[in-house]
């Protein structure tokens, strides 16, 4: 019995392998929207804060990006109740006691300081958290305005995060009139 070979020219070979990779990308993207297969890890930043001005304040700052989106959700504990404000400062410095290494604020927009998503504001310029009776506080804020580890002027990796005495006044000039330095963090990239 003889065998015919069946010749298949090169260009339907081509067009065969081009449709079998769009089915397979399709059916990756599928699963990934429903959750069956993992989606590429977010990249992170963060940064431990320690007690500045021997406040006994500590905490966590986490930068976490997904998509063109970062989300920082800073934790503190061991502050008094009320607000405090919390920045981004210049330095990724805490060497000082009362964290004046850190610089100012975190400014590569040269613009006035304020309230942020409202006229101008430092990208440094956080807010207030709110601390409990129990001494802990938290804060979380959604930004298309900051990246992680690009090394460009909007980058928050080596950056300082700095928690103060007092609440940001959002007006006063350059720093919102937050009192002294109760905390610092040197923002890193998470490996």
């Amino acid at each position: 019995m003889k065998q015919r070979l069946i010749s298949i020219g090169v260009m339907p070979l081509f067009l065969l392998l081009i449709g079998i990779s769009i089915l397979l990308v399709g059916c990756e993207r599928a699963h990934q929207q429903a959750g069956i297969l993992p989606t590429a890890p977010a990249k992170q930043a963060h940064a431990l804060i320690g007690s500045s001005n021997d406040s006994g304040v500590t905490g966590m700052a986490v930068f976490t990006q997904n998509g063109d989106q970062i989300t920082l959700t800073a934790e503190i504990q061991g502050a008094s109740p009320g607000l405090h404000a919390i920045h981004i400062h210049a330095n990724g410095d805490c060497s000082a006691p009362d964290g004046t290494s850190a610089g100012g604020h975190w400014n590569p927009t040269g613009v006035a300081h304020g309230k942020w998503g409202e006229g101008e504001f430092h990208l440094g310029d956080i807010g207030n958290i709110t601390v409990e009776e129990d001494g802990t506080g938290s804060i979380t804020l959604t930004t298309d305005l900051w990246e992680i580890g690009t090394g460009s002027d909007i980058d928050v990796v080596g950056k300082g995060i700095i928690v103060h005495a007092d609440a940001d006044d959002f007006t006063s000039q350059p720093s919102g009139a937050a009192g002294a330095r109760i905390g610092c963090g040197v923002i890193v990239l998470a490996e």
